[in-house]
């Protein structure tokens, strides 16, 4: 079996959600490059996933919320049908609202709810619609992009990072299943530069003091480490944090 990273993603089948911008996008356009043939996904922002699907080439966009389960579904078997297979699912699409930590009150169960229906049910229902065809690959795998919110008491609201700790158990559950047809890992980001984050203006500039690499990450910064874990044939189980540092202070 070919173990050169460079050559793993050649042909191979990938689904990446919420990857008309940002991070997801970032992914999904490094696996294009690496030759793999991609799965666009997003609930909204229809013209920039088919924008991006028709840069990538072997490519093709899929609207779907994934809080829906039968969209869930319905989006696997077309990833199937279109592929052939599917070998890559990276879980990337998510849902926030910005709360502070200390304004309890603020957090109404209609937003806690919907937090929780993207950000862990969404995962979970895409998760176990893509087992079979990830097991019938022989070699699949499973990238959650959680965020260090899900490991510190920090991030956009309590929900948010409940529902991001919430999915770091979920990677080690489904990883201690899976294999060893499926490996299953996340990727756990500081805070990055996305369109959600665009006008953080301050808390991007606190970066400078906060962390030792003193910036925010790149959506680029995330893709590269994605790769790594997903061409890692021996890596299942792992919450890779990615927060330039600042577990150190």
């Amino acid at each position: 079996m070919d173990t050169d990273p460079s050559a793993y993603f050649e042909g191979k089948v990938a689904l990446v959600t919420g990857s008309s911008s940002g991070i997801g996008e970032a992914i999904a356009r490094r696996l294009a490059g690496a030759g793999a043939r991609v799965v666009v996904n997003s609930a909204t922002s229809v013209d920039a996933g088919e924008a991006l699907a028709a840069v990538l080439g072997d490519a093709i966009y899929h609207r779907a919320d994934i809080s829906d389960e039968e969209a869930c579904r319905a989006m696997v078997s077309r990833t199937v049908e279109w592929g052939g297979g599917l070998d890559i699912l990276v879980n990337n699409a998510g849902f926030t609202r910005v709360i502070p930590h200390g304004d309890l009150d603020a957090v109404t169960d209609e937003v806690f709810r919907r937090i929780f229906d993207v950000n862990v049910m969404g995962t979970w229902y895409l998760s176990r619609a893509a087992m079979a065809p990830l097991r019938d690959s022989g070699d699949g795998s499973i990238l959650n992009v959680t965020s260090i919110a899900g490991v510190r008491p920090v991030g956009s609201s309590i929900p948010y990072a409940m529902s991001k700790a919430a999915l770091n158990h979920m990677t080690r559950l489904m990883a201690n299943v899976a294999g060893p047809e499926v490996r299953v890992n996340a990727v756990a980001p500081g805070l990055v530069r996305t369109p959600w984050t665009a006008d953080w203006d301050t808390l991007h500039e606190s970066m400078s003091e906060a962390v030792p690499l003193a910036r925010s990450a790149e959506p680029s910064d995330v893709a590269t480490t994605a790769m790594g874990i997903l061409a890692s044939r021996y890596m299942t189980g792992e919450i890779v944090v990615l927060d330039g540092g600042m577990q150190l202070r």
